[in-house]
């Protein structure tokens, strides 16, 4: 199969769009070259370029369709028209029947052809999330003005242009060269392949694939700071985006002066991150060293010293804005920060920041109790919580809020735990983040996303799809993880309803619980646990105690695992399923099973089963025995079997026929009072 190279130069490129451009090439150019079905398809993005490879087909092949026309007795125009529309004549036709028939013979197409056809509109209609016009005002688009487009077919260049009618596309036309770095080989070259792309690129200082670029820089700054006796911070956001700056990386190490290493080391890094591009390091143990690297573009034939005490002068200038906020934030007591509040906007249908650190104090305050810590020390970490939204630190880095409250906290001499709790109450922010685990910042954090679910839900606001606009998916996450890994009891409905009592429109609070079910589903489903039997209990009666949820889960899980278990839901199913039609006759069927009416040895067996099972499942699962619940529900197989096997529902006489619904009614209320077995996965139905 021919070989295909699309290379896409232009000026530079957004980092952080380059990965997902790559993939959309590759999606639109395999889409519109399906009939040359493309197989092996490489992509490769970078600084100043994105390039596909792919093998092809040579053509299209030859193919013959039949399309059937006008009837032969129809009118003169109709034919006409058929005919028109397929650019046909009437030599062409043949009669089929009562029908004309044209057969449409279409040739192979070449490869080269299907491109040049093709490949301007597709570039035409790239989604980049961001695009310019440049130059001489063509309506050609790209996210940075587009300098050459590289396009060869087994060696030969495809020659195709971007022109659209009077829009000469800013020239552009499709060729066989390419450019090196822009410093070290400045200028075109050609190239007749990938191996040749590739080749020619790394002789003239670039390197192609981003992953190997990635690679470089961690290897190169990980080796130059175990030189010094330290280690690189992790951050593989970072990493990736470096790779994305440069084609050609030379990892160097700088200095920090002395003067700035008492700052807190979280707005180093951040400083270091978002403003150049620098990688952090610690020592041994853990503390911030006074070094830092970063990726250069260039190998400089002074070894790089120039561009190092560049960057240190540039990084002391952000340091010195840094210290001016930290200095001047501490002025001003956390505490006095909180009126300010009320003049943020929180969101426009809920009010300011302030009216909602009201809501999160009284919140906290009735968590604490069942979190095992005191309810004053949880109200004011509630009431400190939000107040570095103020400062000038957060206002320059707002991925420091929380971070930044903490160590004002601890200035301000409040209790340790208060400042920890003002620390911690945004965690986990992500599924790796630890959760809080002393009980005032557990309080705090507990409060934080409740209210944030609680709010949003009561004025309409709640996910829809694949849309979260205010994070209630990963607030629900954060509340189940601290509830689970804090083995924490909480009545989400009493505390759901405590958060409520501010806001403009009552709390769904049985749509938040269920919403909270769904996450724990997921979560457990990502664990590799039972998820379909957690929604079957959930769904046996809503419960707003998590743990308890799960334990009842947990038991009726073991249950179905054991045969006794496997055999009585197949039964059960099997009850079910003849309710369920019979309903559907002349239902519904839930009146009291008449003992008269109990002819059969059978019948009067599962009912005597019945009154010993169902007290003791609903004291099972009063007093949180789950297990012995599901030893009390074990008890109906064997009647419930032998039910089956002798006795006939659909008895002739119609009471002996309600009769038995009703019992059959009363085994599937049973089984319910444990869990909706109908949504147990991957067992046959009976």
């Amino acid at each position: 199969m021919p070989d295909l190279l699309l290379e896409l130069f232009s000026e530079e490129i957004p980092a952080r769009m380059q990965a997902r451009a790559a993939d959309d090439l590759a999606r639109l150019l395999t889409e519109t070259l399906a009939p040359l079905a493309p197989a092996d398809v490489r992509t490769f993005h970078g600084p100043r370029r994105m390039a596909l490879a792919a093998a092809v087909r040579e053509d299209v092949p030859a193919r013959s369709s039949s399309e059937r026309g006008p009837r032969v007795s129809a009118p003169d125009q109709a034919l006409a028209g058929f005919l028109r529309k397929h650019g046909a004549t009437r030599d062409q036709l043949a009669r089929d029947g009562e029908h004309w028939v044209l057969t449409l013979e279409t040739p192979a197409t070449p490869a080269a052809d299907l491109i040049v056809a093709t490949l301007p509109g597709l570039l035409r209609r790239f989604p980049w999330p961001k695009s310019m016009r440049w130059g001489d005002g063509s309506a050609f688009t790209w996210v940075r003005p587009l300098r050459r487009v590289l396009c060869v077919l087994d060696g030969q260049v495809v020659p195709f242009n971007l022109a659209d009618g009077a829009d000469d596309g800013h020239g552009l036309a499709a060729g066989n060269e390419t450019e090196g770095h822009r410093f070290h080989a400045p200028g075109a070259f050609a190239v007749a392949s990938l191996g040749d792309w590739q080749d020619g690129l790394r002789a003239r200082r670039v390197i192609p694939e981003a992953g190997e670029r990635r690679r470089l820089v961690a290897e190169g700054v990980a080796r130059l700071a175990a030189a010094e006796g330290l280690e690189v911070v992790p951050d593989d956001g970072l990493l990736d985006e470096v790779a994305g700056l440069v084609e050609w990386p030379v990892p160097l190490l700088g200095r920090i002066d002395a003067a700035f290493m008492d700052l807190p080391p979280e707005v180093m890094q951040v400083s270091m991150r978002v403003n150049q591009r620098y990688f952090a390091l610690r020592d041994p143990e853990g503390a911030p060293a006074d070094r830092f690297a970063f990726a250069a573009n260039i190998e400089a034939p002074d070894g790089g010293r120039a561009i190092v005490a560049g960057n240190e002068r540039v990084l002391r200038a952000r340091f010195s804005d840094a210290r001016h906020f930290w200095d001047l934030d501490r002025r001003t007591a956390l505490a006095d920060r909180v009126p300010a509040l009320d003049g943020v906007t929180f969101h426009a249908k809920l009010g300011s920041q302030g009216a909602r650190v009201k809501r999160l104090m009284r919140l906290a305050e009735t968590i604490a109790p069942a979190v095992g810590t005191d309810p004053a020390l949880a109200r004011r970490a509630a009431l400190l919580a939000k107040a570095d939204l103020t400062t000038g630190m957060v206002g320059e880095f707002p991925e420091l809020q929380g971070v930044m409250g903490g160590y004002y906290a601890r200035h301000d001499g409040e209790d340790p735990r208060v400042a920890d709790a003002v620390r911690d109450h945004y965690a986990p922010k992500g599924p790796g983040d630890p959760v809080p685990t002393e009980p005032v910042a557990i309080a705090a954090a507990l409060a934080d996303k409740l209210d944030q679910l609680a709010a949003f839900f009561a004025v309409g606001e709640v996910p829809t799809g694949s849309g979260d606009p205010f994070a209630l998916r990963r607030a629900a996450l954060g509340v189940i993880r601290t509830i689970r890994e804090n083995r924490l009891r909480l009545p989400l409905a009493e505390i759901f309803e405590a958060a409520g009592q501010d806001l403009p429109a009552p709390v769904p609070v049985p749509a938040l619980l269920a919403f909270l079910a769904e996450r724990l589903r997921i979560q457990l489903r990502a664990e590799g646990a039972r998820h379909d039997v957690l929604a079957a209990v959930f769904a046996a009666g809503a419960d707003d105690d998590l743990l308890r949820l799960l334990a009842r889960a947990d038991a009726v899980a073991a249950f179905l695992l054991t045969p006794v278990g496997a055999d009585l839901l197949a039964a059960s199913r099997r009850a079910a399923n003849i309710v369920r039609i019979e309903d559907k006759r002349d239902g519904p069927h839930a009146g009291p099973v008449e003992p008269d009416l109990l002819g059969e040895p059978e019948e009067r067996a599962l009912a005597a089963a019945l009154d010993e099972a169902e007290p003791a499942v609903a004291d099972g699962i009063a007093r949180e025995g789950f297990a012995d619940a599901m030893r009390a529900l074990a008890g109906l197989r064997p009647p419930l079997d032998a039910f089956f096997d002798q006795v006939t529902v659909n008895a002739p006489d119609p009471a002996l026929r309600r009769n038995r619904l009703r019992l059959l009614t009363r085994v599937g209320a049973a089984m319910g009072r444990a869990a909706d077995f109908s949504r147990i996965e991957g067992l046959e139905k009976a």
